[in-house]
């Protein structure tokens, strides 16, 4: 039993770290589109409230998931914005709410997940919570730009006719 809680403790231990697929490196909205331009990633943006069950859930069981977490820290600037919080970010030239961003992007159920380019436009957005074998192909279809040659159900057809 020894042996094996050591096994378990080496190998959860093992993979810390931004890049690794580790704890995930979440960041503000401003920060977030300021790493994105200079490294130019896509944007993730996790838009919750601190009421919200699901956004809870999905915390635990979807980007605690160690492939979620592997393929965001390779892939996206990851950014948390409280749908219901006063704190002041810089979207463009404007100054406005974490509220206020979650209403100019027409958010109106929780979570809901907003995909941007490297320079903070959108792509597209996801709403409700998501099961990690159901986000992994919505992350690909993002990151792998898929997004900009065929549509969603057409990259599904794609993934599920077999080996590529």
């Amino acid at each position: 039993m020894a042996v094996l809680l050591g096994v378990l403790f080496f190998t959860s231990t093992s993979f810390t770290g931004k890049n690794s697929g580790g704890d995930l490196q979440w960041t503000n909205y401003t920060e977030g589109v300021q790493q994105a331009s200079a490294t130019n990633r896509k944007i993730l943006v996790d838009v919750f409230t601190n009421w919200c069950g699901w956004c809870k859930k999905m915390e635990s069981d979807t980007y605690s998931n160690w492939d979620i977490q592997h393929y965001l820290s390779e892939n996206f600037v990851l950014v948390k914005l409280n749908a219901e919080s006063s704190v002041k970010e810089t979207v463009g030239a404007e100054v406005m709410t974490q509220a206020e961003i979650a209403k100019a992007y027409k958010v109106n159920g929780y979570p809901t997940t907003i995909f941007l380019d490297a320079v903070g436009q959108p792509i597209t957005f996801v709403s409700g919570y998501m099961k990690p074998d159901e986000f992994m192909p919505i992350l690909r279809y993002v990151a792998e730009e898929y997004y900009k040659r065929m549509s969603y159900d057409n990259f599904v057809k794609l993934q599920n006719s077999g080996p590529h």
